[in-house]
């Protein structure tokens, strides 16, 4: 008898309100991706006064803690799903802890000094990692339980990712906005940390719910007896047992070896961009609220590009728009290299060409990750969603977190000078010159080394819906 007790889900259509509840979702995303990589290691260098490397160590440090509970929490979540049925406890503990962390982050003040205000800082964004963590390893996990429609799960994807876009503009825009409202920087930032982190709590809350509807009938609606869950690895399994699952469904999934390597890279690449915007405003614009204008010219063409990256996957199949999407994205953020001898408002037209590959670089990765969990259900058996996923996010996390370390070093590496909240300083011409090239040629060149492994994936339409499953 197989162990997967979900009801067949190939041919029939999600609903418009699990769709809805899942896209939600994303506002947490959206906005823990967003905000602290586009202004936490501004925060640290230009109004705590931290050194640039120390800046890029401190974030770089919280995302190490990620990859370390990530397959942990994964794990975990696959245990509770298969004792209670559904993945929601943890996604509630993240959502209810996460702004209380986040508005920590950005609560301390310039006059602690740079090292007790670096500590600060630490300690509340490791909280801010561990909240969002036990959120989103569950939450990536459920496309593969909500759906087993190659195309169904495209449709999910897509809004969520129309979402994830909009959060981008909002926080990507409306923070620095909120960091501006009160006319203080040190109260600016803590009204930002606090209004950010109840608007992502409350949309992880809403997309919590979801987990309920992965485990219901899609034709009544009503959610199995726990009677008959997917049955889960041992009870309480060691640390070591936990991290061997994750390196096995590595060694045992080709398909998954190659997204994850594809998508870390890219992750790095569109991470140093986002480091690097407040940057590219303040010190080659030369206008602080540029960064917005910004976000505007990323977001707005990716907000219509989603369904179109949607309808391309559908004809012409998710790995080759992927690829598409990439090259897009590479060309466009290789032109902005010019910055470095003629600045000017022209830079926007390239972030908004970035911007329709960048909403493809997000919605068809995400899309193609239940395929693979899938692709494994049916040679190696179901159960093992979270394992996926947990190593999935600590991939994620890496590649976001080194992109702001990468700008961090090339800072470093060019002399900029750090300053404190009010305070007026220069940068030297070759700080500005390592700015534009963390916006332009670095990204480029970690998208075209994610070609390497993207090329390696083997995964289409005819082997997620054709192949059995493989029984217990």
């Amino acid at each position: 008898m197989s162990t997967d007790a979900r009801p067949e889900r190939a041919s029939v259509r999600l609903p418009v309100r699990t769709i809805v509840n899942y896209a939600v979702g994303s506002l947490g995303t959206g906005g823990y991706a967003t905000l602290p990589g586009l202004v936490l290691t501004y925060f640290l260098t230009d109004n705590l006064g931290v050194a640039a490397l120390a800046a890029g160590l401190i974030v770089t440090s919280a995302k190490v803690w990620d990859v370390i509970i990530d397959p942990l929490i994964g794990a975990a979540s696959d245990r509770r799903l298969g004792r209670t049925g559904s993945r929601r406890g943890f996604m509630v503990i993240g959502a209810l802890t996460l702004p209380v962390f986040f508005a920590l982050t950005f609560a301390v003040p310039p006059s602690w000094g740079p090292v007790a205000g670096a500590i600060c800082v630490l300690l509340a964004f490791l909280g801010t990692a561990t909240a969002f963590s036990l959120f989103q390893v569950p939450y990536v996990a459920l496309p593969a339980e909500l759906t087993r429609s190659y195309d169904e799960r495209t449709r999910l994807l897509g809004w969520r990712v129309v979402v994830l876009t909009a959060a981008i503009l909002l926080f990507g825009a409306g923070g620095p906005m909120l960091r501006r409202a009160t006319g203080d920087p040190v109260t600016g930032y803590l009204l930002m940390g606090i209004v950010a982190g109840v608007v992502i709590g409350i949309g992880m809350l809403i997309a919590s719910r979801t987990a309920d509807a992965a485990a219901a009938d899609p034709s009544t609606g009503s959610v199995p007896p726990v009677a008959e869950p997917v049955e889960a690895p041992d009870p309480a399994p060691s640390l070591r047992t936990q991290y061997l699952s994750g390196f096995r469904a590595l060694r045992r999934s080709l398909p998954f070896r190659a997204l994850l390597g594809t998508f870390l890279l890219q992750a790095l690449a569109t991470g140093t961009m986002l480091a690097g915007a407040q940057y590219v405003a303040t010190w080659v614009l030369r206008d602080e609220a540029a960064v917005e204008v910004l976000f505007i010219a990323l977001v707005a063409p990716a907000l219509i590009a989603t369904p179109a990256w949607t309808v391309i996957a559908n004809r012409i199949g998710k790995e080759r728009s992927f690829l598409a999407a990439s090259i897009l994205f590479l060309v466009a953020s290789a032109t902005i290299m010019f910055a470095v001898w003629a600045p000017g408002a022209w830079i926007y037209a390239s972030v908004a060409v970035a911007g329709v590959a960048y909403a493809g670089l997000q919605s068809l990765p995400m899309a193609m990750l239940p395929d693979v969990i899938s692709h494994d259900e049916r040679t190696s058996g179901p159960g093992q969603a979270g394992t996926f996923t947990g190593i999935w996010t600590a991939g994620e996390t890496v590649g976001f977190a080194l992109g702001a370390t990468a700008v961090s070093l090339m800072l470093a590496a060019t002399g900029y000078v750090s300053s404190v909240a009010g305070a007026s300083t220069v940068q030297p011409d070759a700080a500005v010159t390592g700015i534009v090239l963390s916006f332009s040629i670095l990204p480029a060149a970690l998208m075209a080394l994610s070609l390497i492994p993207l090329a390696r994936y083997t995964l289409r339409r005819h082997d997620i819906e054709t192949a059995p499953m493989q029984p217990a």
